[in-house]
């Protein structure tokens, strides 16, 4: 593997092609179509240009992005393009031109955009603006008054029109026909103003309820006090009150150096009649959470019973008619949740002629009240240990009672403890807990805990969270649960006491070890043993080990002792083998080392030991002294089995043990091995089993 010194560089910028593509016609979009190299490209630089007559270029401004739309003046001529390469690091490039593309063809003759310009008055010049593509045109323009019957009449060819009398009240058209220079026609468009207005004048509506005639007609300003004026304007739309009422026009012209002329005045042939019924502005307005209400603005005529509906929109756009609901008003039931609801409006005139059924849009989608949660309060002791347990409670109100009752999905829980930083409060999130309940451990001792409470309706909707917090959890009562005792289960081997403490910070809890007999509620005191091990010995065979735990908090208050116990302990199998031989036997010998010294009974003299045999058999024990070439055997001790015969061991010292007649006749005897020790102390036990409560060959499994 070879690895370069460098990084790989970009290469200068440059363009290794570019062209131009597209249509060579007025109207098209030209797009500049480049291949470039060297690194990431940034924002190259393009320019469009035009060639003239003499074929000289001439940039087109506003021309600097990769496309270029043709406009008439690009008719007739080359277009090109040039490109300046610019790496992303504003690194240039040299510039590259395309070569030229063209000529560029006339497009079609055409009118984009036609409009009226000036005002729609008597007197007033009437102009058009109008958009025309199409290279260089010729076009033809013709002007119409438009009556109000529909005949119209050609007024002239010219580029405006003078507005005269004649035009007041008729509409005019304008007839745009693109021309290309060359004779090619495209299609006529055509515009027709708004009515023509009179020119400078006085202008009075009156309504009346007669019609008047003659004289009463021309001195209508101050004849009758029945005549109300309801306009000043050139134009008048009626209005409800004008229903049924005739409608004067009372018109005194000016003229432009403000001499008046005579008043003319003209009325209604017949009585403004009513419109049509129609509604418009239809909208729904809720006026609680399961009320609404339907509005809209009815127009023609006075108004009668108009009938109203309501409507049903389902998810999949099914719309259905709720029977019964024909009223303004419209009170929510469980069918409407998750649908919307439309507002129906048919108008019905006072004389009964009715309009057209118009909808409403829909509201949104109508769901029942959002599930609220008044409150939540915890339940349980602030200790170690123990459960703390959120209780949301419920609004009062029938409205949530009822959508508890029915709507409820799940409510969700959030556990948090506190973290002081610095003088705020903050909080963070147990992520595994999500019930309701929690057991508080030692990590939460004087910490603050939180519960969030979220209740979500089966819409899919969550209440707004609601919170509550325990005061400091203290530390809890001392206890050990889970208490057992770990081992093999014989006696040479070790034991050690497990258990699960809780109740803040341990401290010297207290630990005995006791004996206990099977079938026997009493429990034997192992001296000394305190700990959390504990050494089995061949004292322990038979009986039930016995661990009694008194947890102790670490400010000394102390919790309720908790026992465990073993089964039976058994012989090691090693010993067990070879103590039942001996047992079998009925009469055996051991070499032993004797303590002489008869000053203390717990500690040993070592200069005091010498050698024995110790005898044993069915109904005996003797210590021996064995002979020599000066002297014959020697019985230093001899014994049975009967009270208060007994054989000690100490458990500081495995090899030792001592065997006690009566008060006068004991012996200290050493071993090898505690091996050897266990069997001669099982053997004893077994030969003087008579005089014990409990047989030690049940307890070895000796068949006698």
């Amino acid at each position: 593997v070879c690895m370069g010194q460098e990084r790989v560089r970009a290469g200068s910028p440059r363009l290794i092609s570019l062209q131009i593509a597209g249509k060579s016609i007025e109207g098209s979009t030209l797009v500049a179509e480049k291949s470039y190299w060297g690194g990431a490209e940034g924002e190259s630089v393009f320019r469009w240009f035009r060639s003239d007559s003499g074929g000289q270029q001439m940039e087109i401004n506003g021309a600097i992005t990769a496309s270029y739309t043709l406009s008439v003046d690009d008719v007739g001529h080359y277009i090109s393009v040039s490109c300046e390469p610019i790496r992303s690091d504003w690194a240039r490039g040299p510039v590259v031109l395309s070569e030229q593309f063209g000529p560029i063809d006339p497009g079609p003759p055409s009118c984009e955009a036609l409009s009226f310009s000036g005002s729609m008055t008597e007197g007033e010049r009437l102009t058009f603006s109008a958009s025309y593509t199409g290279g260089k045109g010729d076009c033809y323009i013709e002007w119409f008054r438009v009556q109000n019957d529909g005949y119209k009449k050609r007024l002239s060819a010219n580029e405006f029109l003078d507005l005269a009398l004649d035009d007041v009240g008729s509409c005019i058209e304008v007839n745009f026909t693109p021309v290309r220079n060359d004779g090619a026609r495209g299609i006529s468009q055509r515009i027709i103003s708004d009515i023509i207005m009179p020119g400078i004048g006085e202008y009075i509506w009156y309504r009346t309820k007669k019609k008047l005639h003659g004289s009463d007609l021309s001195g209508i300003s101050e004849t009758y006090d029945d005549v109300i004026i309801c306009g000043r304007d050139v134009t008048y739309t009626p209005f409800l009150d004008d229903v049924g009422e005739y409608l004067v026009l009372y018109w005194v012209p000016v003229r432009k150096d403000g001499k008046p002329g005579k008043p003319l005045v003209s009325v209604s042939d017949d009585p403004v009649g009513p419109a049509h019924p129609v509604v418009q502005n239809i909208c729904v307005k809720a006026l609680s959470l399961s009320t609404f209400s339907g509005e809209g603005e009815y127009f023609g005529g006075y108004e009668g019973s108009s009938l109203f509906s309501w409507y049903r929109e389902t998810a999949e756009g099914t719309i259905t008619l709720i029977i019964g609901a024909d009223s303004q008003t419209y009170e929510v039931t469980e069918s409407d949740y998750n649908c919307r609801l439309l507002f129906g409006y048919t108008p019905v005139r006072s004389d009964s002629v009715v309009g057209e059924l118009r909808l409403s849009d829909p509201t949104d989608i109508i769901l029942p009240e959002l599930l609220k949660i008044e409150m939540v309060a915890l339940t349980g002791k602030a200790m170690e240990g123990e459960m703390l347990t959120a209780v949301e409670v419920i609004p009062n109100s029938e409205s949530q009672q009822k959508v508890w009752s029915k709507y409820k999905k799940d409510v969700k829980y959030h556990w948090y403890y506190s973290s002081d930083s610095g003088d705020a409060r903050s909080w963070e999130m147990y992520s595994s807990e999500s019930s309701c309940s929690y057991r508080l451990c030692f990590e939460d001792i004087d910490r603050y805990l939180r519960c969030e409470c979220i209740v979500t309706d089966v819409f899919g909707r969550s209440s707004d969270p609601v919170y509550t917090e325990s005061t400091p959890v203290l530390p809890g009562i001392a206890r050990i649960d889970k208490l057992e005792i770990e081992g093999r289960g014989f006696h040479t081997n070790l034991y050690a006491i497990r258990g699960a403490y809780s109740g803040g910070k341990e401290g010297k809890s207290k630990i005995q070890w006791l004996r206990s007999m099977v079938g026997s509620p009493d429990l034997i005191s192992i001296p000394g043993e305190m700990g959390r091990m504990y050494e089995a010995s061949v004292d322990d065979v038979g009986y039930r080990l016995v661990a009694v735990y008194t947890p102790v908090r670490e400010d000394g208050v102390e919790g309720k002792s908790v026992s465990a116990s073993t089964e039976p302990i058994a012989v090691e199998p090693d010993v067990l083998e070879e103590v039942k031989k001996k047992l079998d036997l009925g009469s055996v010998k051991f070499e032993v080392i004797c303590n002489k010294a008869p000053s203390s009974k717990k500690i040993l003299d070592t200069g005091g030991l010498e050698r024995r045999i110790l005898e044993i058999n069915r109904k005996r024990v003797k210590v021996v002294k064995p002979g020599s070439r000066t002297s014959f055997p020697t019985t230093e001790m001899r014994g049975s089995y009967a009270p208060p015969f007994h054989v000690e061991v100490f458990r500081n010292d495995q090899h030792r043990l001592r065997v006690v007649v009566d008060s006068e006749n004991e012996v200290d005897i050493m071993v090898h091995t505690r091996h050897l020790r266990d069997v001669i102390v099982l053997v004893f036990r077994g030969l003087a089993q008579k005089f014990n409560s409990t047989s030690l060959n049940s307890l070895l499994k000796i068949e006698t």
